[in-house]
């Protein structure tokens, strides 16, 4: 897998995001902002404008709500194998991973994680998914939980970042 990660919406790099997207499409994921309290309008136009920064790239871009996907983890794959990429918003981390694993995208990842065809991108919450551990990232609201199929706290992350060091043979302190 690769990544394109950034720190507030679609970063910098922009000419390196268009390179990476492997069939010119790419799934945008929103589902860091559905924390309990959003504000829809505000939401909407979040989303807008990060599809619509996607878009100027040249990039084919559709929305890929993982609530539609709860409980239909092979729907969900073969979709983001057909895309081949997805963009992650920022948002709660902890709601995010919620929605990842109610939906399965969690378990896909560590499928794809080997493809070298995919790539993974998003900017904050995207990012912070990645560590081995959500403790220290609870300066947002941890005990959100908006989805009915999933009320317990999630504090482990998908645990990319760590494993990705220990390939290059360093080991955490």
């Amino acid at each position: 897998m690769k990544y394109y990660l950034s720190s507030y919406e679609i970063g910098n790099e922009t000419e390196k995001l268009k390179t990476l997207v492997p069939k010119g499409k790419i799934g945008y994921i929103p589902n860091a902002r559905d924390f309990t309290g959003a504000d829809p309008e505000r939401r909407a136009k979040r989303n807008e404008n990060d599809m619509g920064s996607l878009c100027k790239l040249g990039l084919a871009v559709e929305m890929i709500n993982l609530r539609e996907y709860f409980g239909k983890q092979d729907e969900l794959k073969k979709r983001l194998e057909e895309l081949g990429a997805i963009f992650i918003s920022g948002g709660n981390v902890f709601v995010l991973r919620q929605a990842m694993k109610v939906s399965g995208l969690d378990e896909i990842l560590k499928e794809l994680r080997n493809d070298n065809n995919f790539l993974y991108a998003g900017y904050s919450a995207a990012g912070c998914v990645l560590a081995p551990s959500l403790r220290g990232m609870d300066i947002v609201d941890p005990l959100d939980t908006p989805y009915e199929e999933q009320k317990e706290i999630i504090w482990d992350g998908l645990g990319f970042v760590f494993s990705f060091y220990a390939t290059l043979g360093f080991q955490p302190s």
